[in-house]
Protein backbone atom coordinates (compact mmCIF):
# COMPACT_ATOMS: atom_id res chain seq x y z
CA UNK A 1 0.00 0.00 0.00
CA UNK A 2 1.34 3.77 -1.39
CA UNK A 3 0.56 6.63 1.17
CA UNK A 4 2.42 9.29 -0.84
CA UNK A 5 0.44 12.41 -2.05
CA UNK A 6 3.24 13.85 -3.42
CA UNK A 7 1.52 14.41 -7.29
CA UNK A 8 4.66 14.62 -9.59
CA UNK A 9 2.64 16.68 -12.84
CA UNK A 10 3.75 15.72 -16.57
CA UNK A 11 2.24 18.69 -18.09
CA UNK A 12 1.87 22.33 -17.89
CA UNK A 13 -1.05 23.93 -16.30
CA UNK A 14 -1.04 26.90 -18.76
CA UNK A 15 -0.16 24.92 -22.01
CA UNK A 16 -0.40 21.31 -21.57
CA UNK A 17 3.43 21.12 -22.80
CA UNK A 18 5.08 18.25 -21.32
CA UNK A 19 7.15 19.09 -18.55
CA UNK A 20 10.59 18.68 -17.99
CA UNK A 21 13.27 18.41 -14.98
CA UNK A 22 15.12 21.77 -14.33
CA UNK A 23 17.61 21.86 -11.39
CA UNK A 24 18.13 25.36 -9.86
CA UNK A 25 19.31 26.04 -6.58
CA UNK A 26 20.33 22.72 -6.08
CA UNK A 27 16.67 21.78 -6.26
CA UNK A 28 15.43 19.78 -9.39
CA UNK A 29 11.32 21.15 -10.43
CA UNK A 30 9.52 20.75 -13.52
CA UNK A 31 9.28 23.49 -15.91
CA UNK A 32 7.18 24.07 -19.10
CA UNK A 33 9.04 22.64 -21.87
CA UNK A 34 8.00 25.37 -24.27
CA UNK A 35 9.24 27.73 -21.93
CA UNK A 36 5.97 29.39 -20.64
CA UNK A 37 6.77 30.15 -17.56
CA UNK A 38 4.72 27.59 -15.56
CA UNK A 39 6.87 25.94 -12.68
CA UNK A 40 5.41 22.68 -10.78
CA UNK A 41 6.45 23.22 -7.17
CA UNK A 42 5.23 20.03 -6.16
CA UNK A 43 4.89 21.71 -2.49
CA UNK A 44 3.54 19.99 1.04
CA UNK A 45 0.35 20.17 1.82
CA UNK A 46 -0.81 21.47 5.34
CA UNK A 47 -2.24 19.47 7.84
CA UNK A 48 -3.42 19.95 11.39
CA UNK A 49 -3.50 17.45 13.91
CA UNK A 50 -4.56 17.56 17.63
CA UNK A 51 -3.49 15.78 21.08
CA UNK A 52 -6.91 15.62 22.51
CA UNK A 53 -6.79 15.44 26.26
CA UNK A 54 -10.29 14.32 27.86
CA UNK A 55 -11.15 13.79 31.61
CA UNK A 56 -7.35 12.41 32.19
CA UNK A 57 -7.19 10.18 28.98
CA UNK A 58 -5.82 11.20 25.22
CA UNK A 59 -8.10 10.73 22.46
CA UNK A 60 -6.97 8.28 19.39
CA UNK A 61 -8.86 7.87 16.43
CA UNK A 62 -8.94 4.97 13.31
CA UNK A 63 -9.98 6.74 9.96
CA UNK A 64 -12.40 4.68 8.20
CA UNK A 65 -10.25 2.81 5.61
CA UNK A 66 -7.25 2.34 7.69
CA UNK A 67 -6.25 -0.86 9.29
CA UNK A 68 -7.94 -2.44 12.93
CA UNK A 69 -4.91 -1.86 14.47
CA UNK A 70 -4.02 1.57 13.46
CA UNK A 71 -5.24 4.70 15.65
CA UNK A 72 -3.72 8.12 15.36
CA UNK A 73 -4.24 11.74 16.42
CA UNK A 74 -7.27 13.85 15.06
CA UNK A 75 -6.01 15.35 11.77
CA UNK A 76 -7.18 16.84 8.91
CA UNK A 77 -6.23 19.31 6.35
CA UNK A 78 -6.25 23.21 6.61
CA UNK A 79 -8.64 25.10 4.84
CA UNK A 80 -7.69 28.24 3.24
CA UNK A 81 -7.88 31.41 4.40
CA UNK A 82 -8.47 29.07 8.47
CA UNK A 83 -6.12 29.90 11.22
CA UNK A 84 -3.83 26.82 11.99
CA UNK A 85 -5.26 26.57 15.33
CA UNK A 86 -8.97 27.07 14.44
CA UNK A 87 -8.79 24.21 11.94
CA UNK A 88 -7.52 22.35 14.48
CA UNK A 89 -10.03 22.92 16.95
CA UNK A 90 -13.05 22.27 14.01
CA UNK A 91 -11.54 19.14 13.56
CA UNK A 92 -12.02 17.68 17.05
CA UNK A 93 -15.27 18.92 16.65
CA UNK A 94 -16.13 17.15 13.25
CA UNK A 95 -14.48 14.27 13.96
CA UNK A 96 -15.62 13.85 17.53
CA UNK A 97 -18.32 16.06 18.37
CA UNK A 98 -15.99 17.99 21.07
CA UNK A 99 -15.75 21.62 22.34
CA UNK A 100 -12.04 22.06 22.80
CA UNK A 101 -9.41 25.05 23.33
CA UNK A 102 -5.88 25.13 22.50
CA UNK A 103 -3.50 24.45 25.43
CA UNK A 104 -0.62 25.31 22.92
CA UNK A 105 1.42 24.18 19.67
CA UNK A 106 3.23 21.35 20.14
CA UNK A 107 5.18 21.74 17.24
CA UNK A 108 5.55 21.49 13.49
CA UNK A 109 6.45 18.58 11.46
CA UNK A 110 7.80 17.28 8.26
CA UNK A 111 5.58 14.26 6.77
CA UNK A 112 7.73 13.95 3.47
CA UNK A 113 5.62 10.29 3.47
CA UNK A 114 2.63 11.96 2.33
CA UNK A 115 4.32 15.20 1.52
CA UNK A 116 2.53 17.04 4.61
CA UNK A 117 3.60 19.37 6.66
CA UNK A 118 1.84 18.93 10.08
CA UNK A 119 0.90 21.57 12.75
CA UNK A 120 0.30 19.86 15.68
CA UNK A 121 -1.91 21.22 19.12
CA UNK A 122 -2.07 20.14 22.56
CA UNK A 123 -6.46 20.54 23.35
CA UNK A 124 -8.18 20.07 25.93
CA UNK A 125 -11.99 18.99 24.94
CA UNK A 126 -15.08 18.39 26.90
CA UNK A 127 -18.51 16.81 26.10
CA UNK A 128 -19.40 13.63 25.25
CA UNK A 129 -17.99 12.08 22.36
CA UNK A 130 -19.96 11.48 18.64
CA UNK A 131 -18.15 9.76 16.58
CA UNK A 132 -17.92 11.80 13.30
CA UNK A 133 -18.42 9.86 9.52
CA UNK A 134 -14.75 9.83 9.18
CA UNK A 135 -14.04 7.62 11.81
CA UNK A 136 -14.50 4.05 12.03
CA UNK A 137 -13.58 4.14 15.79
CA UNK A 138 -11.69 5.86 18.52
CA UNK A 139 -10.14 5.20 21.90
CA UNK A 140 -9.39 6.60 25.62
CA UNK A 141 -5.62 6.21 26.52
CA UNK A 142 -4.70 6.93 29.88
CA UNK A 143 -1.84 9.38 29.38
CA UNK A 144 0.61 7.04 31.51
CA UNK A 145 -0.51 4.78 29.04
CA UNK A 146 0.24 6.70 26.08
CA UNK A 147 3.26 5.41 23.68
CA UNK A 148 4.39 7.29 20.93
CA UNK A 149 4.89 5.71 17.44
CA UNK A 150 8.31 6.45 14.89
CA UNK A 151 6.71 8.84 12.32
CA UNK A 152 4.12 11.88 11.67
CA UNK A 153 2.18 12.29 14.66
CA UNK A 154 3.63 10.04 16.61
CA UNK A 155 6.62 12.51 17.12
CA UNK A 156 4.44 15.11 18.21
CA UNK A 157 3.24 12.58 20.98
CA UNK A 158 6.61 12.01 22.02
CA UNK A 159 7.33 15.88 21.99
CA UNK A 160 4.66 16.56 24.28
CA UNK A 161 5.27 13.41 26.68
CA UNK A 162 8.54 14.78 26.72
CA UNK A 163 7.50 17.97 28.42
CA UNK A 164 4.76 16.97 30.77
Amino acid sequence: MRYSRRMDANFCLRCASPLEDVTEEGRTRKVCGKKCGYVFYGNPTPVVAAIVEHDGHVILVRNVGWPESWFGLVTGFLEAEEEPAAGALREVKEELGLDATVESLVGVYAFALRNEVILAYHVRASGEIVKGAELAAFKRVPIAELRPWPFATGVAVKDWLARR
